[in-house]
């Protein structure tokens, strides 16, 4: 409502048509229009009315039929559309203030707006028709100079060589595409349009994300040969393009991001040429610097640039300089040119006044030749060693540049520098090659076999000595896998080199039979341990595959020759156990059976004996008889000691049991007391070292017995029998050493001395079983026998009985 004095002059409506009328401020009432796409993206404003001080600044009518942009194209360009947009969709009153020289008008506005219901009031104050003080005099010059090299710039940059395009708000819309960049994409719209409408095909790739990113973070992306799937035309086939790029942040006054600039070069031809000839790489190279000189030629002879572009320049981390006049006189210098000089004065100097260290270095040669002959300079990875404060070492870093003449009124003016800092990249660069040089050495020396495939055919890209040998007539370096080796072309292996490659999954296998064709054109089966491992690009993707591979071909036969074998042995272990067994059962079967026998032939003879008459002459008969007693009493021993050596077969698992040693051989000893007497023999016994053995107590009793009797039995004639028991503890033994002073044993001889009814000494009373058994009853126990002798000194057995493990809590 009005308020009381103001109704009472006239009613609303009237009062504000009389207002409007005579206001010296323009008054423009706008609505807005939609993109007729659906998006809600507003694209123009249509003019609804304008009071008399707007038609006449305008040289408009009250509501005129164009739209705002129709009336005012370079609008985008300024800036006046973007603020109209943002009054509107913030709701906020907004103000903004232009000299804007274009579109037939040159005037200083001053512009205040405000969202109004469904349209948008924007007031406007013209100052052509009023007097301007000195400063706005100035400032209108100053704007007049500044719009000038704001038009040269854009100039430029519509007419650099270089694919340039800004990309607008966080959909990433086209606001400024250059004719190079349009010429990527012949048929194809884009201006206006987001980024992801434009050119769907982006959507899900990395390129999209990393765009994004540089939106979000205000941080510049550099990258090269990125490989794209595009389309250059509407509704034509994707295809592989390959681009070198920059994404430079576009930045406000009040540092939130606006926007992205994107500078682009097609490096297509060049990648796919560096792809069919190695040699070509360096070509790739010249490309990206001839890129950042096309970059350069956008933004020469420019001081205070239009703001947007001055924003990109002085925010990016590339090194950019105007040189002017042959002596090289800084004009320009970005911020990050400055911080390469901290506290140093650039701009108004001459170049060896301000960095004498260039001249020293070698680039003044070069400028001076740019700026006489014209020609541009790319330097790729140039060092640059900057003189250090007092007290710290030099430091040298890395620089892409270009030195490019730029011309005023066709006449060589200056020289501009674009540099930019690839210190890191180098030096990784130098060491992933220090690295790739000692991997390429490791794999080179390497005994295993190593190849690496590349590419979708699988290609030898690197073969080493070991894996070569492998097949010693072949031709594999360069050439795909299966012209190389077309015999696996069916195989297993081929399908699983196939599924690694596509997967990324890694693949190993063992003792894998391989088919190879030899040089005679047969196959030979060849086996091969191996693994497969997929080698991955710089985005994570597959595009080739290592290979370890060890041929097992000997080892595959040696296990399979140690099977056969094996089976043989099993086979003949299995015949000879049932030997045995069947030995057994004769020696158990012939003891028995003989004893009956032999009991009768003795009991005849004690007959005989007593039958015979007292007075039978007591000469040739008495000794025949007596001869016959001895041989039935050597007969019954010795089918005794068969019994015993058939109870030995059946009861060697006895379980084995600490036993004390020394009381064990002291109760020998007493039954061993008459033959101690009768060979007048000494037992000398320390076992100190081991006082308990584990064995079977009445095994163990029978080897010190049979090993104590036969020491004395077998004395030397010529003095009496000495023998000494000792024993010692070793790492998985306790041994027991019995050694003897006698005669001694001549272990020369063909018969093995443990042999069942073997004997070497024949004098003395014996049946050649005793030794036997005691071989049978220490290795049944796990255990060994070892002997020693002279013949004449004596012998020396070494019964070797294993010790348990200690037992843990």
């Amino acid at each position: 409502m009005l308020p009381p004095a103001a109704a009472a002059i006239a009613p609303a409506d009237a009062l504000l048509r009389e207002l409007l009328a005579v206001s010296l401020t323009g008054i423009i009432f706008y609505t807005p229009l939609y993109d007729s796409a659906g998006s809600g993206e507003i694209v123009d404003f249509t003019f609804e009315y304008l009071n008399p001080a707007a038609q006449r600044m305008m040289r408009m009518p009250e509501q005129p039929a164009l739209t705002h942009n129709e009336q005012w194209p370079q609008s985008k360009t300024h800036g006046t559309f973007r603020f109209h947009v943002d009054a509107f969709v913030s709701g906020e009153p907004r103000e903004y203030t232009i000299n804007y020289q274009a579109d037939g008008y040159d005037n200083y506005y001053r512009l205040a707006a405000r969202r109004a219901g469904s349209g948008l009031l924007v007031s406007v104050t013209d100052t052509a028709d009023q007097p301007r003080s000195p400063v706005e005099i100035a400032l209108r010059e100053a704007q007049a100079r500044t719009e000038q090299q704001r038009a040269q710039l854009e100039g430029l940059f519509m007419q650099a060589p270089a694919a340039l395009c800004r990309l607008d708000g966080p959909e990433l819309v086209y606001t400024l595409v250059n004719p190079v960049y349009q010429q990527l994409f012949p048929s194809r719209p884009l201006l206006g349009l987001p980024l992801l409408t434009a050119l769907p095909e982006l959507r899900g790739h990395a390129v999209w994300d990393i765009l994004q990113r540089v939106y979000h973070s205000g941080h510049t992306h550099v990258d090269q040969g990125v490989r794209i799937a595009l389309a250059r035309r509407a509704d034509g086939p994707l295809e592989d393009l390959y681009f070198n790029h920059i994404f430079q942040p576009d930045l406000g006054a009040d540092g939130r991001p606006r926007g992205v600039v994107v500078y682009a070069f097609d490096v297509t031809r060049e990648v796919r040429a560096s792809q069919e000839l190695e040699g070509r790489v360096s070509e790739r190279t010249n490309a990206a610097l001839a890129f950042q000189a096309d970059v350069l030629a956008a933004a020469q002879r420019q001081v205070q640039e239009r703001q947007a572009f001055h924003d990109v320049f002085e925010q990016t981390p590339a090194l950019i300089a105007l040189l002017g006049s042959p002596g090289h006189r800084f004009e320009y210098v970005n911020p990050a040119y400055q911080a390469l000089f901290p506290g140093r004065q650039l701009v108004g100097l001459h170049l060896d006044v301000a960095v004498p260290e260039l001249r020293a270095q070698g680039f003044v040669e070069v400028l001076d030749r740019v700026y006489q002959t014209g020609e541009t300079f790319l330097g790729e990875e140039v060092a640059f060693t900057l003189t250090p404060p007092e007290g710290q070492p030099p430091r040298t870093r890395y620089y892409n540049f270009t030195y490019q003449a730029y011309r005023e009124a066709g006449e060589i003016a200056g020289v501009s520098s674009f540099a930019y800092d690839v210190t890191e990249q180098v030096l990784a660069r130098q060491e992933r090659e220090a690295q790739r040089q000692r991997l390429h050495s490791l794999f080179m020396q390497a005994p295993a076999a190593i190849c690496i495939l590349d590419g979708p055919n699988l290609v030898f890209e690197l073969v080493n000595p070991s894996y070569q040998a492998l097949f010693p007539d072949r031709q594999l370096h360069g050439r795909p896998l299966l012209d190389a080796l077309p015999e696996i072309a069916d195989h297993a292996v081929s399908r699983t080199f196939r599924a690694v490659y596509e997967t990324g999954v890694t693949h190993e296998e063992k003792g894998i039979l391989v088919p190879l064709d030899r040089p005679d054109g047969t196959l030979e089966d060849r086996y091969f341990n191996y693994i497969q491992q997929a080698r991955r690009n710089a985005y994570g993707q597959p595009d080739g595959v290592l290979v370890f591979a060890f041929e097992v071909t000997d080892q595959v036969h040696a296990r399979q020759q140690a099977q056969a074998l094996a089976a043989e042995l099993t086979t003949a272990n299995q015949q000879l156990t049932r030997t045995n067994v069947d030995l057994d059962t004769f020696i158990y079967t012939a003891s028995h059976d003989l004893k009956a026998p032999i009991t009768n032939i003795e009991g005849l003879l004690h007959t005989l004996q007593h039958e015979l008459p007292p007075q039978s002459p007591a000469g040739e008969i008495a000794y025949i008889l007596d001869l016959m007693q001895d041989s039935v009493n050597r007969f019954t021993r010795t089918i005794e000691h068969l019994t015993d050596v058939s109870k030995l077969q059946r009861e060697h698992d006895q379980p084995a049991v600490a036993v004390a040693l020394a009381p064990l051989i002291e109760d020998v000893r007493l039954d061993l007391a008459p033959l101690l007497h009768q060979t007048g023999g000494r037992l000398l016994v320390d076992v100190r070292p081991t006082p308990t053995i584990t064995f079977a107590e009445k095994n163990l009793r029978s080897v010190v017995y049979n090993l104590l009797s036969n020491a004395l039995k077998y004395h030397h004639p010529d003095r009496p029998p000495q023998v000494k028991v000792r024993s010692r503890a070793e790492a998985t033994y306790s041994v027991l050493e019995v050694q003897d002073n006698g005669l001694g044993i001549d272990l020369t001889r063909e018969q093995p001395l443990f042999q069942l009814f073997q004997r070497y000494h024949t004098h003395v009373e014996g049946t050649g079983v005793g030794l036997f058994m005691v071989k049978r009853m220490v290795e049944n126990g796990g255990g060994r026998i070892e002997v020693v002798s002279k013949l004449g000194q004596g012998t020396t057995f070494s019964v070797y009985f294993p010790r348990l493990p200690p037992q843990t809590s």
